[in-house]
C-alpha cells in the first residue's frame, strides 16, 4: 500500500503467527485478517484481537478513518470450522440445549461486530473472495463497503443450520432483496452487492486495495468529531427501526436453526462426511464452490433437482473432492459456503 509502514502484528496465535495485523498511516489504521491459511475463519480468538485492535485505533487521535480486510484469497469465510463443531459436541454432550446459553454465546460475537457499527470512527470493509456466514457479518456491521468485482458475497446457511445473527441483510438491503438472498441462499457478485446497495463500489480485484485505500484518505480528511456526528446520525435511524430486537431474534433463531431435526441431521452428516455434506447443502445450487452462479444469474438455465435434499433420512451423498468445498459451523456459529465459484473453492476451514 502506497505511503504506508508494514504491518505489526496485534497478537499472536498459539503458533507464534499474528492472527491480525495492525498497520496506521495518513489518518487511516489498517486491520487485516490474517490465517490466509484458513481463508481468514473466525475464531474467539481472532475476534479478542479484533476488539483490541479496534480500541487501539479509536484512542489513537491521529487516525479518523479504519479499514478492515482480509489477507490472501479471501475477506473472511465464516466461523472456524475445527474450533465450531468441537465446541457444539462439547455443549451438546453435557445434556440438554440451552437456547439461552447458546444465546449468551452467540451475542459475544455480535457484540464484537457491532462495536464496528459503534465505533466512533468510520470503518471500511474491503471485501474480496468470499465473505459469508459470520464473514458477512464483519462486512454488514462495517459503515462502508468496497469489494472485488468477483468476490462472493452471501449466507449460503440460510439452506439449513443457521440464521443471520447480526440481521443486518435487511437493513442493507431492504424486504425483497433480503429475502432474495435468504430465502435461498445465493451469493452476490461485487456488481451486484453495489447495484443492490450492499457495497458502495466494485472494483477488479487488483485494483480493489488501491481504491480503498484512497476512499479512505478521502474520509480521513473530514475532522473526526464531524465523522462521529454523520455516524450517530444515519445509525440512529436505523437502530430506530428496531435493529436491537430484529438481533435478538436473529441470535436467538441461530441456534435454534442448529438444533432443528434437519439441523442435527446436518450436524451428524457433516461431523462424518464434511466436504460430502456441504456438496449436499449447495451442489443443486450451482454456486460457491460448486459453480459460478450468482443471484443475478438467469434462473431460465437453471435445472432443479427432482426433490430435495431430505436431511431427516440421514443420507448425505456428497461429491468427493468437489472442488474445496468448506465446512459447517456450530457450536453457536452461523454458517458460511466454499469458494467463489470453482476458481476460488476453499479448504475445509470456514464456515460452508
Amino acid at each position: 500500500m502506497d505511503g504506508q509502514p508494514a504491518s505489526e502484528p496485534a497478537g499472536a496465535a498459539g503458533d507464534g503467527d499474528a492472527q491480525l495485523l495492525y498497520a496506521s498511516a495518513h489518518g487511516v489504521a489498517t486491520l487485516t485478517l490474517n490465517r490466509p491459511d484458513r481463508l481468514n475463519a473466525v475464531t474467539p480468538e481472532l475476534i479478542e484481537l479484533l476488539d483490541r485492535a479496534l480500541a487501539r485505533a479509536q484512542a489513537d487521535e491521529r487516525v479518523r478513518v479504519i479499514r478492515l480486510r482480509g489477507a490472501g484469497r479471501a475477506f473472511c469465510a465464516g466461523y472456524d470450522l475445527e474450533w465450531a463443531t468441537e465446541l457444539m459436541n462439547e455443549i451438546d454432550a453435557r445434556g440438554p440445549w440451552d437456547p439461552i446459553a447458546d444465546y449468551r454465546n452467540m451475542s459475544r460475537f455480535v457484540d464484537s461486530y457491532m462495536a464496528l457499527w459503534r465505533s466512533p470512527k468510520p470503518v471500511v470493509a474491503q471485501v474480496h473472495g468470499v465473505c459469508i456466514g459470520g464473514g458477512s457479518d464483519l462486512a454488514l456491521c462495517s459503515d462502508l463497503i468496497v469489494c472485488a468485482d468477483d468476490c462472493r458475497i452471501g449466507y449460503p446457511p440460510a439452506r439449513v443450520w443457521g440464521s443471520p445473527t447480526t440481521a443486518m441483510w435487511f437493513y442493507r438491503l431492504g424486504l425483497e432483496r433480503a429475502k432474495r438472498l435468504l430465502l435461498t441462499g445465493d451469493p452476490m457478485d461485487g456488481p451486484t452487492a453495489v447495484d443492490w446497495g450492499f457495497a458502495s463500489a466494485s472494483y477488479p480485484k487488483q485494483d480493489l486495495d488501491r481504491a480503498t485505500e484512497a476512499l479512505c484518505r478521502r474520509i480521513a480528511l473530514i475532522p473526526s468529531n464531524q465523522l462521529h456526528m454523520m455516524k450517530l446520525l444515519v445509525n440512529g435511524a436505523v437502530e430506530q427501526m428496531g435493529l436491537f430486537n430484529t438481533q435478538t431474534l436473529g441470535t436467538l433463531l441461530d441456534g435454534s436453526a442448529r438444533h432443528t431435526p434437519e439441523g442435527t441431521s446436518f450436524s451428524a452428516a457433516a461431523a462424518q462426511d464434511l466436504r460430502g455434506t456441504i456438496a449436499e447443502r449447495d451442489r443443486a445450487f450451482e454456486d460457491y464452490a460448486f459453480g459460478g452462479r450468482t443471484v443475478a444469474s438467469s434462473l431460465l438455465d437453471w435445472s432443479a433437482p427432482d426433490a430435495a435434499t431430505d436431511w431427516l433420512a440421514g443420507e448425505s451423498q456428497g461429491a468427493e473432492g468437489a472442488g474445496g468445498s468448506q465446512g459447517a459451523g456450530g457450536a453457536g456459529g452461523s454458517h458460511g459456503a466454499g469458494g467463489a465459484g470453482k476458481s476460488q473453492g476453499a479448504e475445509s476451514a470456514g464456515e460452508g
